[in-house]
């Protein structure tokens, strides 16, 4: 027999993950607010941290990963190019096709607006929650990682 002082039902998931998706989606636009991503478009801001992560690849690789034709992909490619985020070498394989690489500059921008993000969020979270409310957050992130990194 359950105890007078149980907590009350858990919410059903369909609600949890409405209302999840609801928030992370506040909070991915928060996020997004505290770097600059200047001029960029969502595409070009894609392929940067793509080739940041996974390193140097060709327009036709970028293009499949991405979803995109390899001629959209050099509309993408091109300002990054000459705002120098990216830069470009033959193939050693076949010099038909460039290798695309984030340049020194990109990474420095990509480290800044991470830093930036990173600031705003630990501020955030030591000006608006209470000592027992951020230790319930970090026990809810571990629930969170459980959640994205198993498999259903």
């Amino acid at each position: 027999m359950a105890d007078m002082n149980d907590e009350a039902p858990a919410a059903p998931a369909s609600a949890l993950a409405a209302e999840l998706r609801a928030v992370v989606g506040k909070l991915r636009r928060r996020l997004r607010e505290q770097s600059n991503p200047g001029d960029l478009t969502p595409s070009q801001v894609s392929v940067l941290l793509r080739l940041e992560r996974h390193g140097p690849a060709t327009v036709s690789s970028l293009a499949r990963k991405e979803g995109m034709r390899p001629q959209s992909m050099g509309s993408v490619i091109a300002p990054l190019e000459t705002a120098g985020l990216l830069s470009g070498a033959p193939d050693p394989n076949d010099g038909r096709q460039t290798i695309l690489s984030i340049t020194d500059t990109c990474r420095e921008w990509i480290r800044e607006g991470r830093a930036a993000r990173q600031d705003w969020l630990a501020h955030a979270i030591e000006a608006k929650l209470s000592a027992a409310e951020q230790e319930t957050l970090g026990a809810s992130i571990q629930s969170l990682k459980r959640l994205v990194d198993g498999s259903i």
